[in-house]
């Protein structure tokens, strides 16, 4: 156990120094992803005049990995140090991001390129997530997981408020492919924020006769019988596969539909960024207010109605309309997320975290790429604004499953007491305990 752990319950966790160093690596990738919000898909949009399939297909690469990697990922995370790890993916998603502008100033930019960008950043990243979920429960005691993740989001939701408006103007000035080097930037300063936390996580001892596939079953054992986990991961897959449709389908109704320039596309981007810092601004009040378990419930049912807001918006004024649905929306998904992820790591033992984590993400992020493809086909095939009906029809359903489940008459989130004993029912035989 890292020092920074022990001592850590004398103050907020704002006072540790390895804590700021992870914020203000979160800080620096999380400004140069939003850039890229707007910059990548503009590349495809105004540079290499993509269709809205391919654009649908782009955002699908983004997110691919979660699917198709996700659960081993997991399993792979709880074998190694989280810390070395999180920065050889800030490496490897820096790297590839300079690849655009280089190819760009070449002359030489396709599609292909864009996709296989977009499926290495993406692989990267499904390791440095769930490493880095897993590594903040070494520096923060469960106490203050939630200030902690409040702390996180909120550094998430500034860069999403000032990243899409400044990569408008970048893409105005500058143009789109040289924008995406904001990107590469910013995951190479995140690289060497993390290199000075000075954190004495060993590397995890092997359990005897444990198997790859054995380790993978025991996460997903232990999130599919645990009956909270379960319906969370079924309302955050549904409600990531909608705003998967909305990622692929708005820069395409924006853009086109709307005719906004890409300054003001930044603009209403940064709208639901606002929405997002003002739900983790307000999250810890919140569900101090209203209970940590009804908040998980509460927050998509009073927000996620606004989402009809996407399909009546107009040119014009009339795109404020898109920016109100997107800052409203937004803010109830990240107070959700504030509530439900903080549960999931005080719930967790610390030797399934990775494979907890990971597990969850593929459950839940799982469905972004078959959102992304579903929102390119009905885009292509019925028009993007009735690509954006749809996809509002179905933010009315995410609350669904949690008012089905024992969540609804709750107020608080249990104390995680019998973690390790759920965690053991759900070992495969003969696995050992270390």
């Amino acid at each position: 156990m890292s020092v920074t752990h022990t001592v850590s319950g004398r103050g907020g966790p704002l006072r540790l120094r390895d804590f700021r160093l992870l914020l203000a690596g979160a800080a620096a990738g999380q400004a140069g992803a939003q850039i890229t919000l707007v910059a990548l898909p503009l590349v495809a949009v105004l540079v290499l005049d993509a269709s809205p399939l391919e654009v649908g297909a782009l955002t699908a690469a983004e997110t691919a990995a979660f699917l198709l990697i996700g659960l081993p990922a997991g399993a792979w995370v709880d074998r190694m140090r989280k810390l070395p790890l999180m920065i050889r993916a800030d490496v490897v998603r820096a790297a590839a991001m300079a690849s655009v502008p280089l190819a760009g100033i070449a002359g030489v930019l396709t599609m292909a390129q864009l996709y296989l960008v977009a499926l290495v950043t993406g692989a990267a990243t499904v390791f440095f997530d769930v490493a880095h979920q897993s590594f903040l429960p070494r520096l923060l005691p469960r106490e203050q997981l939630v200030a902690g993740n409040g702390a996180l989001e909120v550094v998430r939701s500034s860069a999403q408020v000032a990243g899409p408006g400044l990569g408008g103007g970048l893409v105005q000035l500058a143009g789109a492919q040289l924008a995406v080097a904001a990107n590469a930037v910013g995951y190479a300063l995140s690289a060497l924020f993390l290199l000075g936390i000075k954190d004495t996580e060993e590397r995890p001892e092997p359990v005897p006769g444990a198997s790859l596939t054995g380790e993978v079953a025991e996460g997903l054992r232990f999130v599919v019988r645990h009956p909270l986990l379960r319906v969370i991961a079924a309302a955050t897959a549904l409600g990531n596969f909608l705003a998967a449709i909305l990622m692929a389908v708005q820069t395409v109704f924006l853009v086109r539909t709307l005719e906004l320039p890409p300054t003001a596309l930044g603009l209403v981007y940064s709208a639901a960024a606002v929405g997002g810092l003002a739900g983790a601004l307000c999250a810890g009040a919140i569900g101090r207010r209203f209970g940590q378990a009804r908040v998980i419930w509460l927050a998509p049912l009073a927000t996620g109605p606004f989402a009809v807001l996407w399909p009546l918006s107009s040119g014009g004024a009339g795109a404020a309309l898109f920016a109100v649905a997107s800052g409203t929306v937004f803010f109830g998904a990240v107070v959700y997320n504030v509530a439900q992820v903080s549960f999931r790591q005080s719930l967790c033992p610390p030797r399934l975290l990775g494979r907890m984590n990971a597990t969850l993400r593929f459950l839940m992020w799982g469905t972004l790429p078959l959102g992304a493809l579903a929102g390119g086909a009905l885009a292509e095939g019925l028009g993007p604004r009735t690509a954006l009906v749809c996809c509002a029809a179905g933010f009315l359903l995410v609350p669904l499953p949690l008012l089905l489940s024992p969540l609804r008459r709750m107020r608080d989130l249990p104390a995680p007491a019998d973690a390790d004993a759920q965690a053991d029912d759900a070992a495969p035989a003969g696995a050992g305990t270390p």
